[in-house]
């Protein structure tokens, strides 16, 4: 069986090819297999966005926030995902979200 990784950049060839909608295809059977891939999510919310289909890239970016709350830019992903659709107070607070996580990662490493 191919690993997630490869069938991640398999997902990511098909798009820069232009087949997004085969990359979208791709990295939904790779979450079933393996939902809690946030890199998967992430790249799915981008490419959702790419087709208009900004309810559902919002929903994989969340999920990408779930899976990497400590992490600052999957909320500025969010964010951005957010201004897309036109959600703008969703776009405001994952930006907050954002900067609060900036600020416990400094927290942590003592910058």
């Amino acid at each position: 069986m191919t690993s997630m990784a490869a069938r991640y950049d398999e997902a990511v060839a098909l798009h820069e090819r232009g087949s997004v909608e085969a990359a979208v295809e791709k990295l939904r059977a790779l979450l079933e297999e393996e939902p809690s891939y946030a890199l998967a999510h992430a790249a799915l919310s981008v490419y959702l966005g790419e087709l208009g289909r900004h309810d559902e890239a919002v929903e994989h970016a969340r999920q990408v926030c779930e899976l990497e709350a400590d992490d600052p830019f999957s909320y500025v992903a969010l964010s951005l995902i957010c201004q897309k659709a036109g959600r703008i107070q969703e776009a405001e607070q994952a930006m907050m979200l954002a900067r609060q996580a900036d600020f416990a990662a400094q927290q942590r490493t003592g910058r």
